[in-house]
C-alpha cells in the first residue's frame, strides 16, 4: 500500500522526487529475498532488498537545491566527500573528516585504486597530459559543446585493487543555453550502478548538485539540470519500516544553497565556501543499519 506522506504547506521538488521514487520502490520492487547476493548485516545474516531498475530522476538546479526536508542531508559532511574525490582526487580515508569509509579501508587508509585515484590518473591526449577533472574542465572552458565530456571511475582492469567498486561511476556533462541568458548552461548526468536508496539517496543528489555549481562557477556558466540514473534503486529489508514512517513525514520548503562567489579556481574551494540557509526539515533517523 502506498505511504501517504503528511504534508505541510509546501513541498520541494526534491522531496516529491524521493517520495514517488521511495513509493514505486515499495509497491512494484523486486525482492532478492532468498536469492544469492554479496551483502550481510553486521549478524553475518544476508542482506536482502527490494529494488527498482532503471530510475531515472530529473532535479532542475536552477529552481532550488534539491535537498530533502523530510529529514536533514549533513550537507557538510557530503561536499567533504565530494570534495575527497574531486578536489584532493584521495583513496585514504585520512584525508576525509568523517569516518564513512573507515569500514572499507586497510591499515593505512586506503581504499585501494578506487574513486579519488582514478580522478587523478593522468591520461594522454592531443592537448597533453590530465587528469579526468582536469579534462572536464578544460573541455568546458575551451570546448564547451562537445559531446565528450565525461568521467569515468569504473576501470576494469584495477577493480581487484579497489577495495569497493565505485557505485556512482561516471558523469557526463553537457553545456545548452537557454533564450533568455547569454550565459552557458551546465547540465550532467549522474550515472549510478547500485545505490541504498535510504542511506545515500539524497547524499549524492546533493554532492553532484553542489558539483555542477562549482563547475559552472568556475567556468562562468549557469547551472541546469542534474540527471541521476540507478541501475540498480534498493531498499534494504532492514530499512523498509524507517523507510515507511520517514516518507510520511511532513515536508517543508527547499533550503537556499550558498556558494562563496568570489571562487574561481575548483582547486579553492573549501568546506566553509558552502552553507544551506532556511533549512527546516524533519528529526534525523538514528541507527540505521548498513550493509557491507
Amino acid at each position: 500500500m502506498k505511504c501517504k506522506v503528511q504534508k505541510g504547506d509546501t513541498m520541494s521538488l526534491a522531496d516529491k522526487i524521493f517520495i514517488d521514487m521511495c513509493n514505486d520502490i515499495l509497491e512494484n520492487g523486486c525482492s532478492t529475498e532468498g536469492e544469492k547476493v554479496r551483502p550481510k548485516w553486521e549478524d553475518g545474516s544476508f542482506a536482502y532488498t527490494i529494488k527498482k531498475f532503471g530510475v531515472v530522476n530529473r532535479y532542475d538546479l536552477s529552481k532550488e537545491f534539491p535537498a530533502i526536508t523530510l529529514r536533514r542531508t549533513a550537507i557538510k559532511s557530503c561536499i567533504d566527500e565530494l570534495l575527497w574525490i574531486w578536489q584532493k582526487k584521495s583513496n585514504n580515508v585520512n584525508d576525509l573528516i568523517s569516518h564513512i569509509w573507515d569500514s572499507w579501508a586497510d591499515e593505512t587508509g586506503s581504499i585501494g585504486k578506487a574513486y579519488g585515484y582514478q580522478l587523478g590518473v593522468k591520461h594522454k591526449y592531443k592537448e597533453g597530459e590530465m587528469d579526468q577533472v582536469e579534462r572536464v574542465i578544460y573541455d568546458l572552458k575551451n570546448n564547451p559543446y562537445s559531446r565528450r565530456i565525461m568521467t569515468n571511475i569504473y576501470v576494469h582492469q584495477d577493480l581487484h585493487e579497489m577495495n569497493l567498486y565505485p557505485c556512482a561511476y561516471s558523469v557526463t556533462f553537457n553545456v545548452t543555453k537557454s533564450k533568455t541568458s547569454d550565459k552557458l548552461k551546465l547540465n550532467a548526468i549522474l550515472n549510478q550502478r547500485s545505490q541504498d536508496v535510504l542511506a545515500a539517496n539524497n547524499w549524492n543528489v546533493c554532492q553532484y548538485a553542489v558539483l555542477v555549481h562549482m563547475l559552472a562557477q568556475v567556468c562562468d556558466m549557469e547551472v541546469g539540470e542534474l540527471v541521476h540514473v540507478i541501475a540498480d534503486a534498493h531498499i534494504y529489508d532492514r530499512h523498509i519500516p524507517i523507510m515507511k514512517e520517514l516518507i510520511t513525514r511532513p515536508t517543508y520548503d527547499a533550503p537556499t544553497f550558498w556558494m562563496n562567489p568570489e571562487i574561481k579556481d575548483f582547486y579553492q574551494f573549501t568546506l566553509d565556501d558552502f552553507r544551506l540557509d532556511n533549512y527546516q526539515h524533519g528529526p534525523k533517523v538514528e541507527n540505521i543499519p548498513v550493509a557491507v
